[in-house]
């Protein structure tokens, strides 16, 4: 993976990128301490031309992204990415970021099975069993991890090189032209964008590649998850600054509600009840999805709906019908409302929210005539946490301080799409678990005691195994001063 030819690639796109990644990433920390002074977001008054000229839409999207109404997610593992390719969705996206633990192995093995994947040679033999790919396979997109992050192994002018520039340089590096010749394309899931002019960066990293690879302008298609609250206020602005590439919008929802939090964590007016009631049709939550159909299919993009995170279960059979149902009704929900497709995490899931969308979408590839003109969500609907519903309980508490331990526990051996609990829980959902301890201790709802208390009976039953996790957790859910991503520190603790 690592050619010279390669690396000087990641170098080109680092040294021309690098400076703007940094510029906006201390934005990101100036607006922080607006939003801790007690201002709210609002829509730009400086970009309302765009939001309000009704002529400009993004491109069409290429054959293989027409219908996506299935998703499927996963980490960069071969087993799992054979797996998802061959679990009849209509999209695969191979995942660096929140359900890759992103050690060094694990990052160019990665980039290895693309290749593979992307040659049709990925195969496996493990366990007595056989694994290769299907005649008929999904999409393949790929998502980078995002632009907070640095790639420790790799130094460019004696400084951590990006992490998005390496996952996104080796890919577009070894497998954009190949993608191109058999009848695809280089596709990529952008993430934890929080405003329009870090799209613009990514479009900039994508025109520059382009040119120097020789492939042509247009072919690396994007699609953006908003899943931070201050990028659901300039979804227009972002697909308008990828126009050229981008294949639309979706709904991260875990990343969305850690997000709440972490970008409000001061004020009062948003702290949320336990994980559990925090439900999509929450206001807050209903806004956020509704605003983003409308404003898809305003600009003939797709709107793809959020993740079920629910895990069948093969030897439960009641369980297994609870989750089903719960996956149904979401997608119901979503389909109903005029998503063009949804996200899965389990292969399992791919026939019930397939038999969802094939009810409404019938024939057609998608739903993006659909205007939703009826929609009108306000910056305060966008806000009204309040009005969630619910209480911070002791099992709330518990849970919380349960799965972020057994989660930090996976991700720093390796693992970092872990079912527990019937859960897959990625880097998303565990953040939210940590920063809800951190947002209640924060405000006095509950005794930093308890978690203290409960973090002893955690690793107590579950083993001296999870000792090193359990004071990683503590670190990031009880620090004087909130830590932005966990898996930042919990990053010098990988190889």
């Amino acid at each position: 993976m690592l050619t010279p030819a390669a690396l000087a690639f990641v170098a080109v796109l680092q040294r021309e990128l690098g400076p703007t990644r940094e510029a906006l990433l201390e934005a990101r920390d100036v607006r922080q301490r607006r939003l801790d002074e007690g201002q709210l977001p609002d829509f730009l008054p400086e970009t309302a031309a765009i939001r309000e000229d009704p002529s400009w839409t993004v491109a069409p999207p290429p054959p293989d992204l027409n219908d996506r109404r299935v998703e499927i997610t996963g980490p960069v593992e071969r087993k799992m990415m054979i797996n998802a390719l061959n679990s009849g969705a209509s999209v695969f996206m191979a995942d660096f970021e929140d359900a890759n633990s992103p050690t060094w192995a694990n990052c160019l093995e990665g980039q290895s099975n693309l290749i593979d994947a992307v040659e049709r040679t990925i195969s496996l033999e493990s366990g007595g069993k056989s694994y290769q790919l299907d005649q008929q396979t999904a999409t393949l997109m790929v998502r980078p991890r995002g632009w907070h992050l640095p790639e420790k192994h790799v130094l460019v002018d004696g400084e951590a090189v990006s992490a998005s520039l390496f996952d996104f340089g080796l890919f577009i590096f070894h497998c954009g032209a190949r993608l191109l010749e058999r009848g695809s394309g280089p596709y990529l899931y952008l993430p934890k964008l929080e405003s329009h002019l870090e799209a613009r960066l990514w479009n900039d990293a994508c025109r520059l590649a382009e040119d120097h690879l020789g492939i042509p302008r247009g072919s690396i298609r994007a699609t953006v998850l908003i899943e931070t609250v201050l990028a659901v206020f300039e979804m227009e602005e972002i697909l308008y600054e990828l126009r050229e590439r981008s294949t639309g919008l979706n709904a991260g929802r875990w990343d969305y509600m850690f997000s709440i939090i972490k970008k409000f964590r001061d004020n009062p007016a948003f702290i949320l009840p336990d994980r559990s009631s925090v439900v999509m049709t929450v206001p807050f939550m209903r806004a956020y999805t509704e605003l983003l159909v409308k404003t898809c299919h305003r600009r003939r993009a797709h709107a793809i709906g959020g993740m079920a995170a629910f895990v069948p279960s093969r030897r439960d059979a009641a369980l297994n019908q609870l989750a089903l149902e719960r996956v149904r009704d979401d997608k119901l929900r979503e389909a109903g409302d005029g998503f063009d497709g949804t996200w899965v995490a389990h292969p399992d899931l791919v026939p019930v929210a397939r038999e969802v969308f094939d009810a409404v979408l019938g024939s057609r590839a998608h739903q993006v005539d659909r205007r939703r003109d009826e929609v009108v969500v306000t910056a305060s609907q966008l806000l009204d946490v309040a009005a969630t519903p619910g209480e911070i309980t002791e099992a709330g508490v518990r849970l919380n301080v349960k799965v972020g331990i057994q989660y930090l526990a996976s991700w720093l051996q390796g693992v970092g799409a872990a079912a527990i609990n019937n859960l897959m829980e990625d880097a998303a959902t565990a953040e939210i678990s940590r920063s809800q301890i951190w947002q209640w201790v924060h405000h006095q709802k509950i005794p930093r005691e308890q978690v203290l208390a409960i973090r002893a009976e955690v690793i107590a039953e579950l083993g001296d195994a999870y000792r090193e996790a359990g004071e990683l957790f503590i670190e990031v859910a009880l620090a004087p001063e909130f830590v932005p991503f966990m898996t930042i520190p919990a990053y010098r603790l990988l190889p």
